[in-house]
């Protein structure tokens, strides 16, 4: 068995394990995933997999707690951590996973000043730490401190059938509803200031409760088999966004909004060119 443990709110975390097990071509393994991620009720997220969340309140030491009996229950052979590597609150460390386990960790950018302070003296080991896109010299530095392998890797996602792509204009993302409606607003100023007038669709989980005349609205997941057949993707600097626009720079517009750890203004102006 593959645990996978993605403990944050957002979709990203899911899709992203999801073309990990399909980059690694995990196809014929039971694969259990840990997360509070509301998204993980959704089938089209989780694909069959078995889902296991935290018992709500839990503070980092009976989080720490919850992860080490659950990994002690389910005695995985590999555990995959997304994103964070001691975990979002700092509740993983070397006494939490239980020994002969194959720990991996899928490195993304990180506001690594913010989070540092979260690190224990006795930090989680990595077999294999896959670098999903460039990260900080300090962040990167400690990764190769306590992995055996650093390295690059280029993330594939499943694939899917073509669906009837709507075309026109699309604005890509999974909420809070106030940051749909700042994309939304980024769209019409956008479209207004190239004296365009695209057909605009918000594609979400979720329909604001308020949505300006003239935007449909669909809810797709996943979002990037619609991107063939758009004229132009707006969304906010997500890793998973950035990652799979990458090949349609010339049709993606991204608007950055702060995060507590992931780093979506650098993310921005690397894709964007203006740094290396």
């Amino acid at each position: 068995m593959i645990v996978c443990y993605a403990q944050g709110g957002g979709l990203g975390h899911l899709t992203r394990l999801r073309a990990y097990l399909h980059t690694r071509e995990v196809t014929d393994e039971p694969v259990t995933v840990l997360t509070g991620s509301p998204f993980a009720g959704d089938p089209r997220v989780v694909r069959g997999h078995r889902v296991l969340s935290a018992p709500a309140g839990l503070d980092r030491g009976g989080l720490a707690r919850w992860v080490g009996e659950t990994l002690a229950a389910l005695r995985p052979r590999e555990l995959v951590v997304d994103a964070f590597p001691a975990g979002l609150s700092g509740e993983l460390s070397a006494a939490t996973v239980p020994a002969g386990v194959r720990v991996v960790h899928l490195a993304r950018l990180l506001r690594w000043d913010a989070y540092r302070p979260l690190l224990q003296g006795d930090p989680l080991g990595f077999t294999e730490t896959w670098l999903v896109e460039p990260v900080g010299d300090a962040h990167r530095a400690y990764l190769e401190a306590v992995s055996s392998v650093v390295a690059p890797l280029t993330l594939v996602d499943p694939p899917e059938p073509e669906p009837a792509g709507p075309g026109g204009w699309l604005i890509v993302h999974s909420g809070p509803s106030a940051e749909l409606s700042e994309l939304i607003a980024y769209a019409l100023d956008t479209a207004e200031l190239e004296r365009e007038r695209p057909r605009l669709t918000l594609v979400s989980p979720s329909r604001p409760e308020v949505l300006p005349p003239g935007i449909a609205h669909r809810d797709v997941y996943p979002a990037w088999p619609l991107f063939a057949g758009a004229d132009r993707i707006i969304t906010a600097a997500g890793c998973n966004a950035v990652r799979q626009l990458a090949r349609w720079p010339e049709r993606h517009r991204m608007l950055p909004f702060p995060r507590r750890f992931d780093d979506q203004y650098a993310r921005a102006a690397r894709a964007r060119g203006t740094v290396r």
